[in-house]
């Protein structure tokens, strides 16, 4: 006899697949405990997000979920390039060199410098050249109108585009 899953059931494996593409994304040990907050607490999670009280222009966060946690966590730990989608290839190159995984890998990121155009095929260009040391480009879809980008192990793109559609987002590689 199979049972259907309660809410509490499909919750904590939607927590499990969060923390998973955690794993997957980058390996800084804040990044999933923010998550799981962010899941299981909105507003305690804003909280610890809130700027310092009494700054001129200091303004809340406002609730956000995990998808919203896991891009910031990933900023937080330098693993997010951000580009504006009419960016060419000086800034992506600047932008990835600055990765830590893209420093770990000794890649050089000349080829991509000169190269304008569409942002999409710039960062073809630049997934492939990271594909040769065993790294490919991941966007996750955040704003229509900027690119945010995080570098991994080829061997997670396809669980990592896979386990974000799951979680209901968006999330493609370049290959």
């Amino acid at each position: 006899m199979t049972r259907e899953p309660t809410d509490s059931t499909a919750a904590a494996g939607q927590a499990d697949d969060w923390a998973r593409l955690c794993m997957l994304l980058d390996d800084d040990p804040e990044l999933a405990p923010a998550v799981r907050l962010a899941i299981e607490d909105p507003q305690a999670y804003r909280a610890e997000q809130q700027v310092v009280p009494g700054l001129p222009g200091a303004v809340p966060p406002p609730v956000t979920g995990p998808w919203q946690a896991l891009l910031d966590g990933l900023d937080d730990a330098g693993a997010l390039a951000y580009l504006d989608v009419g960016d060419a290839g000086m800034e992506l190159a600047e932008a990835l060199a600055a990765l830590p995984r893209v420093v770990g890998s000794g890649i050089d990121l000349e080829e991509v410098i000169d190269l304008e155009g569409d942002l999409s095929g710039i960062i073809a260009v630049a997934d492939a050249l990271l594909a040769a040391r065993g790294l490919r480009i991941v966007e996750l879809e955040e704003e229509a109108d900027a690119c945010a980008l995080v570098v991994v192990p080829a061997g997670h793109v396809a669980e990592v585009v896979a386990l974000v559609s799951q979680l209901g987002q968006v999330a493609r590689g370049f290959s």
